[in-house]
């Protein structure tokens, strides 16, 4: 059985993790899978969005906790393992905001410690009532560093802060409130709430979604002069393309667009 399942419909990629019997835990095994993933799909033009998404009960529990103990048993007592891993878990993470895709979580259940990064990680995240989330490794001792990163760039610092240093979990309401997840839906139509937001982006001009994702985090990182004199060149760059003078001009004439 594939850790990993990947299913392609209509320019939406799904991939859904399958380890239930772990919570979908991000072992070697599922790291490698996921990087493997998001390497084809940076080459896959027929790809238009990734919804994520995780088997059983859970949407992620973090690292495999059994697999890092058992990295201790090493002469250096784990440090070139623990690495490695937080080192490969990094490459995934960022992996899936150079996708030319827009990612969306489609999370339920739990997202704790590195799977809560997960969430913070994607573009854009939906979530059945009754989610938690947490970055709750200083419970046991091991504070979130690294989930630290994508989870203070998603939510207010001190809110971020309180999470990494008591362990409490957000409930879905904090989370959408706090910007975690955009929305919060019934259980029962969690799945459908995601295709239907996959469905919406991949009816857009695939071209400019992806010019635009690639730039909405490269401004992010710039000061503010900056920032509007890069983006300028993107519009350019955009408005120069045939399928944008025919987008524009349907809109003007009130017809649909006739888009190559």
């Amino acid at each position: 059985m594939e850790i990993l399942q990947r299913r392609d419909t209509g320019g939406v990629t799904r991939l859904h993790m399958n380890a239930p019997e772990r919570l979908n835990a991000l072992s070697d095994e599922m790291l490698a899978a996921l990087q493997s993933q998001i390497d084809a799909l940076m080459e896959d033009r027929d790809s238009r969005v990734v919804i994520l998404s995780g088997a059983g009960k859970a949407f992620c529990a973090g690292h495999d906790l059994k697999q890092m103990q058992a990295g201790r048993q090493a002469e250096d007592g784990g440090a070139a393992y623990f690495a490695d891993l937080f080192n490969r878990c990094g490459a995934v993470m960022q992996g899936l905001q150079r996708l030319p895709q827009p990612v969306i979580a489609q999370v339920h259940g739990i997202a704790t410690a590195a799977g809560c990064q997960l969430v913070a990680s994607c573009d854009m995240a939906l979530a059945a009532e009754g989610t938690r989330f947490g970055v709750n490794g200083v419970n046991i001792g091991l504070f979130c560093s690294t989930p630290m990163v994508a989870l203070s760039r998603n939510i207010p610092r001190k809110k971020a802060f309180e999470m990494l240093t008591t362990g409490r979990f957000l409930s879905c309401a904090e989370a959408e409130a706090a910007g975690l997840i955009n929305r919060t839906v019934a259980p029962e139509t969690l799945e459908d709430a995601c295709d239907e937001l996959a469905a919406t982006v991949a009816a857009k001009l695939s071209a400019a979604v992806r010019i635009g994702k690639s730039a909405f985090y490269d401004q992010l990182q710039m000061p503010l002069d900056q920032a509007y004199a890069f983006t300028g060149e993107v519009m350019v760059e955009n408005m120069l393309w045939r399928d944008t003078d025919e987008g524009i001009a349907a809109f003007l004439e009130k017809r649909s667009p006739d888009w190559a």
